[in-house]
């Protein structure tokens, strides 16, 4: 392959790229992100709508001269990208196009993922037997994503706490092989910040944090723009300060981590136990619907403003305020955003943590970030999964 025409495709990818996160943008937009010249831009944008990649659609809103024409890409090309969001307890999918319109609706399962082998293969089962269901051409799938609680080596791509000696291989190398299509892996809050970051509360923004409240407590950090992830792939976790005063033991093997009060296991378990002791609740007969993850009854509880679920989530966020906190004297962020799962209960997480703030944080530090609650909450892994194929994206 000529040099000229490689930097063509890298070209066309990052003009695509551009579309996907900008949606519609004109040929002096898509220079100026692509820091290409505006005919070179021209050019290409031109053989994309050749190639039915891209469509010219409307004109700009009027600023006085003439209105340029946008762009955006082509909503009948078929590209398609397979999106994953696993938990602890539950593994989620969805596809979407090229425009992040999706095409195969979210479908759900409790899967729960250890060093088994076979837990990998009732993931790998569930997304194969989706894709058939969806009835679309495999050949037009450009990749799968798939975002992942703990521990992912950025360098090497291994999530250690799924993978079996029986593999002989990372993670990320055998679902390649298993599906045939190219799999990215990455942590699950890093994949909500960088969708905050894209496509939500943390658009436009360059330093940014994100707390993904869900079974566990995540962390994902946007710095200067990118993703931060520490000096081997390990940073942001957040759930392991060691600010708690229990001695329960934490799933990392220590005690004392802030995870062990603010999980939204935690703080279902605690309500089970007060219902065991005598209180009144709502969760008396939620926790009796199987259907759905005791959390969940918990975070619907809450939001109802139901006593019990609102007290001991305020204890937690309590102690989610004294570790942000910390973030807060350490990082400086412009921005902090509540997502994740147990954001639908964010209004009633926002007063302990900003109570927190107030008791614990230098005022002039605490005065230069506003705290915010996700509007994309229960999207933002699955939008994330996919923008981890979007960034590996290559033009044939």
């Amino acid at each position: 392959m000529s040099l000229i025409i490689k930097k063509t495709k890298q070209l066309k990818s990052e003009i695509l790229r551009g579309l996907y996160y900008g949606r519609q943008l004109s040929l002096l937009e898509l220079s100026k992100l692509t820091k290409k010249s505006l005919p070179l831009v021209t050019a290409v944008v031109n053989e994309l709508i050749e190639e039915r990649f891209v469509i010219e659609e409307g004109l700009a809103p009027s600023t006085g001269g003439r209105r340029p024409s946008m762009y955006l890409i082509n909503p009948e090309k078929k590209q398609y990208i397979v999106a994953v969001a696993v938990d602890q307890l539950t593994v989620r999918m969805v596809i979407y196009d090229f425009n992040k319109t999706i095409v195969f609706p979210l479908v759900s399962a409790s899967i729960k993922l250890s060093e088994e082998k076979e837990d990998i293969g009732n993931l790998i089962d569930f997304i194969k037997k989706n894709i058939e269901n969806s009835g679309l051409n495999a050949n037009d799938i450009i990749g799968i994503g798939i975002g992942m609680p703990g521990f992912i080596n950025d360098e090497k791509n291994i999530y250690p706490s799924v993978i079996s000696n029986n593999l002989n291989t990372n993670l990320k190398k055998y679902l390649t092989q298993q599906f045939k299509f190219p799999v990215y892996i990455d942590n699950d809050s890093s994949l909500i910040a960088f969708a905050e970051l894209k496509f939500g509360k943390g658009r436009d923004k360059k330093n940014i944090l994100v707390l993904n409240i869900g079974w566990g407590t995540g962390l994902g950090m946007i710095i200067n723009g990118v993703p931060y992830r520490g000096n081997s792939g390990y940073g942001g976790e957040f759930s392991h300060i060691p600010l708690s005063q229990s001695n329960d033991l934490c799933s990392c093997g220590k005690r004392g981590c802030i995870e062990v009060e603010t999980s939204l296991v935690v703080m279902a378990n605690k309500a089970k136990i007060a219902l065991d002791n005598g209180a009144k609740s709502s969760l008396e007969w939620l926790f009796n619907d199987a259907s759905k993850q005791p959390g969940d009854h918990f975070l619907d509880a809450a939001s109802q403003g139901d006593p019990l679920a609102v007290s001991i989530l305020s204890d937690a966020a309590f102690q989610l305020g004294k570790g942000v906190v910390m973030l807060l004297h350490i990082l400086n962020p412009e921005k902090l955003i509540l997502s994740g799962r147990g954001a639908i209960a964010g209004k009633m997480f926002l007063p302990p943590i900003q109570q927190a703030i107030n008791e614990y944080c230098i005022l002039k530090i605490a005065e230069q970030t506003t705290i915010e609650i996700s509007d994309i909450a229960s999207d933002a892994e699955l939008l994330g999964a996919a923008t981890l194929v979007v960034e590996h994206y290559h033009f044939q």
